[in-house]
Parts: structure tokens; sequence; C-alpha cells
């Protein structure tokens, strides 16, 4: 598989951090389209990983460290047949954002968070997510939306956090205030791999740049796999249903590499408009919790969802592309 990103793999690598304008206007919002929709899965697949507290099933810690060293042997096996070069000094930065970020906290963080809270619950927090891109973006890739669009954004962040403390004290998990502290963090580490991800996606084709992050992350995801391991008992792994083994397989092909083919391409290319097209991702995860899972979802959850995308939608109204920051 080839990128269809713009830049070639030889020759002097892109130092201005302005976004790649798309070869169409709509190019973008179709990747990051399938990017979500491809990344919905993830919550409730993980939560099928890690199980609940009362049927648990594979490790959370295990989990986060498997998907990413996994993963590690098809990005591997890809970066030797597309005869990917070595990243510069100037990409190393940004690789290690995505490492930290995406390949690190974010799993841990999540995989945690995921067996103590509902998956539907998770998916209404991951709406902080458009915005906390939307704010590193305007940092890191010198794109300066207009004031309507921090207002409106920041009302789409106030809705997730309320609905956060609403229905925490509801769930039967103690104070669940550190499962949804998890997921923020894990939302901040997740904007940061995006960005980042995006940057180095200005520099080399799309599908590279998650390809050496991952393999870059083996070092510390393959023994942290084997340290997890060593802790279960003998005869662990027969006590775990097959669906739990195959969702720790999605989340390691398609949540941690092939949806990001998609994502960094379309992120390079108009990084404020596509960051926003995550809030669609809640209703897709919550839809598949109710579906594959057989969770009661909240009725305030699709309205605290729909509101969100509201906001977001009017963000977009008042978004516009400023110039690229002096570097």
């Amino acid at each position: 598989m080839h990128s269809t990103h713009q830049v070639p793999l030889t020759g002097a690598p892109a130092t201005s951090c302005a976004p790649i304008p798309p070869a169409t206007p709509w190019r973008p919002v179709v990747l990051g389209l399938l990017a979500v929709a491809m990344f919905a899965m993830t919550i409730p697949m993980t939560r099928v990983a890690t199980g609940s507290p009362e049927a648990p099933q594979l490790p959370p810690l295990l989990v986060a460290l498997g998907r990413g060293a996994l993963a590690a042997l098809p990005a591997a096996l890809y970066l030797g047949w597309v005869r990917s070069r070595r990243p510069s000094r100037a990409e190393w930065p940004w690789l290690m954002g995505v490492v930290l970020g995406g390949v690190m906290v974010f799993p841990a963080c999540m995989g945690w968070a995921v067996r103590q809270v509902p998956a539907w619950h998770a998916s209404v927090i991951t709406g902080v997510l458009p915005l906390l891109t939307a704010v590193l973006a305007s940092g890191w890739l010198g794109q300066r939306p207009s004031p309507g669009f921090w207002w409106f954004g920041g009302l789409g962040m106030a809705l997730v956090l309320g609905f956060a403390l609403s229905t925490s004290s509801s769930l039967a998990v103690g104070w669940s205030g550190w499962p949804d502290v998890s997921l923020l963090i894990g939302m901040v580490g997740a904007a940061v791999a995006y960005v980042s991800g995006a940057r180095a996606a200005q520099r080399r084709p799309a599908p590279e740049v998650m390809s050496w992050a991952l393999v870059l992350a083996l070092p510390v995801t393959a023994p942290g796999l084997w340290w997890q391991w060593s802790l279960t008992t003998t005869g662990w792994a027969a006590t775990v249903q097959p669906q739990a083994w195959w969702a720790l397989a999605y989340v390691a092909l398609c949540s941690s590499w092939l949806g990001f083919f998609a994502w960094y391409a379309a992120l390079a290319q108009d990084a404020m408009r596509v960051s926003q097209l995550q809030l669609l991702q809640p209703f897709g995860a919550m839809a598949l919790s109710a579906w594959l899972l057989g969770e009661h979802v909240s009725a305030w959850a699709p309205l605290c969802a729909v509101g969100v995308a509201w906001c977001v939608w009017r963000g977009q109204s008042h978004l516009r592309r400023g110039a690229p920051s002096a570097r």
C-alpha cells in the first residue's frame, strides 16, 4: 500500500509548518471520516478486550502495551517494503510526540478507565478531543481561527465536562472522577499525538509516520508486554473469551496503525477542519457500545453529544485559516 501523501520520499524535507493544500477540498474530509469510522470502534473494542470489574478479561496495561507491540510488526514490514528513509533529526521531536501521546499515554489511560466505566460514558468524554487538537494545531501548525471558533469550542468542552460530573455519581465504581480524569489525560495524549503526527506528515508520507512511531516504541512496548504476561497465573490465557483476543487484534491493527494512514494525511492538509470531525466519534462509539456490549446508554448522552456537535458546527462557521506563524 503506497501513501497518497504528496511529499516525495527523497529530497529536502519540508521546513514550513503550514498545512499542505489538499488536491481537492473534500479529500481531507473523506480521509478524516474514514479514520473516525475506524476510531469509533476503539473504546467499545477496548472494553471487550479488558472486560468489566465484574467479568475481567485481559489486563488493561497488557492491552495498552500489546496493541503497540503487535502493531509494530506489520509497521516494520511496511517500512521495509517502501524502503522508508530513517527519521531525520528534525523529525524526532514530532515522532516522539506520537510515541508518548499515542502509543503510551492514550492507550494506558483509556484502557484502565474503560474497564471502570461503561464504554458509552467514556465515548462522550472523547468530545473534548477536537478542541484539544485544535488548540495544539493553532500553536504547532501555525493556524489561527477566529475568536468565535474558540468560544463555541469552549462551550462544547464545558458540555462534556458537565456531563462527566453529572453522571459520575450514578456509576458503581466508587468515586468515578478518577476514570474521568484518566480519560481526560488520555485525550491530552491523543491530541499531542495527532498534531505531532500531522506535523511529521508534512515531511514524509502519512503511513510512515505512525509506522515509525510504533517501531520506535517497540523497546518499551515489547518488554512491557512480556512483563505483563509474566505477572499472569498459569492457565490464565485459557480463561479469556475469544472475543477479547479479537478485540485486541482490532485495536492493534486498526486503532493503532491503519486508521492513522488516513488520519495523519487528512490532518496534514487541513488540521482545524478535520480535527472537528472527531465530534462524530462519540455518536458511533455510543451506538456500538449499545449494539456490541448491550449497554444501556443514558438518555442524556445523545443529547450531550448533539449539543457538542452543534457547538462544533457553529465553530466551523467561524473557522478561518490564518497565516502560519513565523518559526
